[in-house]
């Protein structure tokens, strides 16, 4: 890292760092426009290719996943040691030119192909994002600095479908790629000349020691016995959320009626602003109720999930379609609790020359379950069915993922017993300095 790019703790004003914080949040937000906006554009793809589910949750779920969590860890163990502003410039610059390159795609082979660039790109974005957002904002701060950022994830799902599900109807999906990679190219340029470096571990006030490698920092979670359950539980929540989600925009259009422009203003409001919302909620009371005792960083995801089947099952089955937006818009909430909190958990439990490396083996859980078998496993359910059920195969394969999200919370809790034990003996390990 270049110390003369780097500014000191005395410089920690709190103009800049509000400033990096909505920087990379804007980041985060093109992230997943360009990561979801294949969603908005599955169907007109599925017409003009000729696709099945199955291929559709391939393409917008394993096929990506497997590349972001692959290659998210070197780039995880580069970014604890080497300058952190300058691999989140280049990782969007990456992500956002395969995206403008998908447009150009003339077959189902050549489309994976672009997607696969586009998950390497992004693979460079969170990890570093974090590591920086941890330096800037003290542990007291941290859930609610890491929902801020979270919320990059359902803002960008909110642009996406607006602007995919309007320029999809109106000039066509290959259009639609170019419009939302193309500016990704500038916020790059933003990111490299007007984010400063902070120095590691400045919020904390304490010794930063060498980077570790994915082993050792694989190990040392490993020892954390509340990550085990909270990694997991966090991979069975994006399960549901991503095989829900990435499938809501075919699901409307096939048993509602829904043009894409109504797709897009529907979803931008249920899993776009509901996603906001809990996201903020989520960091916002894992910090206020987590002062008084660490558990609830756990607690506030595992409490309303319990709600989460009932709501998704009632929105795939009503027939109204308002109705079902609303059950929708609610589930959305709820499962969007847990991200700001267990990012900034697993921050405080480890040291500052692990946590780019802590957040991309929890990216790596979390997607691998998550978005890579979530949408394949819905894609799958629906083309079995669909014999018996036909267009309603669909509904049905949604509903019954939904339930997996009782698992989680069970994991959530179980994570919970362990965390003050995990606090403690990690606290005893960091040195801090005067």
């Amino acid at each position: 890292m270049d110390s003369s790019e780097s500014i000191p703790s005395h410089s920690n004003n709190r103009t800049h760092r509000r400033y990096v914080l909505f920087l990379l949040t804007v980041v985060y937000a093109l992230n997943f426009v360009d990561r979801q906006i294949l969603v908005i554009l599955q169907e007109s793809i599925k017409l003009d290719m000729g696709l099945s589910d199955a291929q559709l949750g391939l393409l917008t779920g394993f096929a990506f996943a497997i590349f972001y969590v692959s290659v998210g860890i070197p780039i995880a163990r580069w970014a604890d040691s080497g300058n952190r502003r300058n691999i989140v410039s280049g990782a969007v610059a990456v992500w956002s030119g395969m995206t403008a390159l998908s447009g150009l795609t003339q077959n189902y082979f050549q489309l994976m192909l672009a997607r696969i660039g586009v998950g390497v790109g992004e693979a460079g974005g969170s990890p570093p994002s974090h590591s920086i957002i941890s330096d800037y904002y003290p542990a007291a701060e941290r859930g609610r600095a890491m929902s801020i950022y979270s919320t990059g994830v359902y803002i960008g799902v909110l642009m996406g479908f607006i602007v995919g599900g309007w320029v999809n109807q109106h000039y066509g999906w290959r259009i639609a790629f170019f419009a939302v990679g193309i500016p990704g190219l500038f916020i790059a340029l933003l990111v490299r000349f007007t984010l400063r470096e902070p120095i590691r571990g400045m919020s904390d006030g304490v010794k930063v020691m060498p980077p570790l490698g994915f082993k050792d920092t694989l190990s040392c979670l490993w020892q954390l016995k509340s990550f085990r359950f909270y990694a997991i539980a966090s991979g069975l929540t994006a399960f549901c959320s991503y095989g829900i989600g990435n499938f809501l925009p075919s699901f409307l259009t096939r048993s509602h009626g829904f043009e894409p422009t109504e797709v897009g203003i529907s979803l931008a409001l249920t899993s776009g602003l509901g996603g906001a919302i809990g996201t903020y909620l989520g960091g916002h009371f894992a910090d206020k109720l987590g002062a008084k005792d660490l558990r609830w960083y756990l607690w506030v995801p595992a409490i309303p999930a319990i709600l989460g089947p009932l709501l998704v099952t009632s929105g795939m089955l009503l027939q109204d379609s308002t109705l079902a937006l609303v059950c929708l818009f609610f589930s959305v909430v709820f499962g969007a609790l847990y991200l700001g909190p267990v990012i900034a958990i697993t921050h405080t439990l480890v040291k500052p020359n692990m946590r780019a490396m802590s957040s991309a083996i929890l990216f790596l859980v979390l997607n691998l379950i998550g978005l890579g078998f979530g949408p394949l496993t819905v894609g799958l359910l629906s083309d079995g069915l669909t014999p018996w059920l036909g267009n309603d195969a669909l509904r049905y394969a949604i509903a019954a993922i939904s339930f997996v999200g009782l698992i989680a919370m069970w994991c959530f809790y179980r994570g919970a017993m362990y965390l003050p034990e995990d606090y403690k003996r990690q606290s005893l390990d960091i040195e801090h300095v005067d």
